[in-house]
């Protein structure tokens, strides 16, 4: 998409989409009125990585499901992988836990509330497929924090055929138990979603958390998808793309699974990346060294957003998204700004769940402007920290401070939504306004997690 076109389309959605999605509320809840979810997520791909994005990334599956999907224009995450896991298993920014960057050892108390322990508690079976990476093995895993089952990998990243971690050190599990597994690491993660929804109980409602490896370096891929790319003339470029269609072509087995078991229609779907794309990486010694003569020069592609994983500029932080319930939520785009945080209020909302404490999401509700009732989200707030920066958005403003002698700076992301026009200098209302929040925010914050 270039920047013109992509220009009129964030205009044209205007302020007053900002209030709501558009998406017609037309159905009904499936009997109890606790749809099925299955939530995916996709690592490291980039705003411009996905067909409906006008890419040259080919992903049919995700593109047919976004046409008949609520499409998330302004969804925002956190920069890197395990905050924005952690925003979305808790409802809460995660700073309060003290996560700023990918982190290991306890991140959760024992008594923290995730999304896969209240949505058990309403009566769901709960598994996590594939990247957990939200504390370290053996005693904060997944099994510990509310899912029944879990398979995949417990660290950041781990080859997608070795399946160890960068450091050398194991990481494939099932049930939260060491396991050694053949095979790619995309084919593994859909084969056991899709077993998920095959053995799902038809008395209990299922939350399958499906949380895909690629596109994150180290990418390794089999020749069948190197080939649909063989005219891209940079070979990091068509692992990344090769990666990304791979995915994509597993999303389709799991929305066919759905359909041979008749659950679509009781089915909402939620996709979304944990965040941008990266630049690039390399490393002569990581993964054993199987990568030190294989740079991955250029990975993700953000444009026309600035910036790249890691960054608090738009690319950054606003990734693909959708969600998707037959029946009930009409085919729209939504230019309403939304959190990772939001989906845990929302999805609780949506079944039923009431804790027995105060869980105090910094995440909203966001249930009726995604389906097309009032919702009055243009004036709502949101935040960010990284190790080295912090961010905050009120309405159309955000501000960006950084460590050190740095001057902050200020944009107004829907009539500026590439952040070329710093504005800190004529906007001193809204640079106080913004400043004076980001520090009732930054009050909030744990400095460190307990790991």
């Amino acid at each position: 998409m270039n920047r013109r076109v992509f220009l009129k389309m964030t205009l044209a959605a205007g302020t007053s989409a900002l209030t709501g999605c558009g998406g017609a509320l037309t159905g009904h809840a499936r009997a109890g009125g606790k749809p099925n979810i299955v939530f995916i997520i996709a690592d490291d791909l980039g705003w411009g990585d996905v067909g409906y994005h006008d890419s040259e990334i080919q992903t049919p599956n995700i593109d047919r499901l976004a046409a008949e999907s609520v499409v998330l224009d302004r969804h925002y995450v956190m920069p890197t992988c395990t905050p924005t896991r952690v925003g979305l298993m808790t409802g809460h920014y995660p700073s309060r836990y003290g996560v700023t960057a990918p982190a290991y050892g306890a991140i959760f108390r024992d008594d923290t509330v995730t999304l896969a322990a209240a949505l058990r508690s309403a009566g769901y079976e709960t598994s996590i497929v594939g990247k957990w990476h939200m504390g370290s093995p053996p005693e904060c895993t997944p099994l510990k924090y509310g899912f029944e089952r879990s398979y995949g990998y417990f660290h950041g990243q781990c080859d997608p055929y070795t399946h160890i971690y960068k450091t050398g050190v194991p990481s494939w599990h099932r049930d939260d138990a060491y396991l050694d597994e053949q095979g790619h690491a995309t084919d593994l993660i859909t084969a056991e979603a899709v077993r998920t929804i095959e053995r799902s109980s038809a008395d209990r409602p299922l939350f399958l958390y499906v949380a895909y490896s690629v596109p994150h370096y180290p990418l390794d891929e089999p020749q069948e998808w190197l080939d649909l790319y063989g005219d891209m003339e940079e070979p990091s470029r068509r692992w990344y793309a090769a990666a990304t269609t791979h995915m994509d072509a597993g999303i389709g087995r799991i929305i066919e699974a759905l359909d041979e078991r008749g659950l679509r229609k009781d089915t909402l779907i939620v996709f979304v990346s944990d965040n941008g794309g990266q630049k690039s990486w390399h490393s002569k010694t990581e993964y054993d060294g199987r990568y030190a003569d294989k740079p991955h020069t250029v990975l993700g592609n953000n444009r026309p957003l600035r910036g790249w994983k890691g960054d608090l500029y738009e690319g950054g932080i606003r990734v693909p998204a959708l969600i998707n319930r037959p029946g009930v939520l009409e085919p729209a785009r939504c230019a309403a700004p939304l959190h990772i945080v939001d989906w845990m209020p929302t999805l609780c909302r949506l079944v039923g769940y009431r804790s027995e404490r105060e869980l105090a999401w910094d995440g909203r509700d966001v249930w009726d402007a995604l389906a097309g009732r009032a919702g009055e989200l243009d004036g709502r707030t949101m935040y960010w920290k990284t190790p080295s920066q912090w961010a905050v958005r009120k309405g159309p403003w955000k501000l960006i401070v950084s460590k050190g002698n740095k001057a902050p700076e200020l944009y107004d992301v829907v009539a500026d939504p590439y952040e070329t026009v710093d504005a800190a200098g004529a906007g001193p209302e809204q640079l106080a306004e913004l400043q004076s929040l980001l520090e009732s925010f930054r009050a909030g914050d744990r400095e460190k997690a307990d790991g």
